[in-house]
């Protein structure tokens, strides 16, 4: 655990902040509640940008050439990692918050939905990146 701290700061940071936020039991009012879907485009960002993140700090540690023998590997990991994680971690957040926060917090559909879109958006650029880098090796 320690090297995954070690080696990812942000990326724990980030996923610890997820963590954070999505079991708060109540956010003050602020200005921003009248903006139309405040809540989702906020799911969006912050899976969005914990998935860059992820992607970031995975790529810099382990991408080689495009023609390494383990650059498929490396392929694979991060998909699991900086895609599949996050969006997992989105549904359980929304199921903890519908089933153990004594009702304080609800689980949505929509707040997984927009999970989701943050980590999949990040995706064609964040590869796009990952093949740049592996050219240049």
């Amino acid at each position: 655990m320690k090297y995954i701290i070690k080696r990812y700061p942000l990326s724990c940071m980030c996923i610890c902040i997820v963590w954070v936020l999505s079991l708060v039991p109540v956010f003050p009012e602020t200005p921003l509640d009248n903006i139309s879907f405040i809540d989702k485009w906020t799911h969006l960002a912050m899976y969005g940008g914990t998935s860059a993140i992820i992607w970031w700090e995975y790529l810099r540690h382990h991408m080689k050439s495009a023609h390494h023998p383990t650059t498929k590997m490396v392929y694979k990991r991060i998909i699991l990692y900086a895609v599949i994680a996050p969006i997992v971690m989105g549904g359980v957040l929304e199921l903890l918050q519908r089933y153990c926060t004594g009702g304080r917090r609800s689980g949505e559909w929509l707040d997984f939905i927009a999970d989701s879109v943050g980590v999949l958006l990040v995706f064609p650029f964040a590869m796009f990146l990952a093949k740049k880098i592996a050219s240049k090796h």
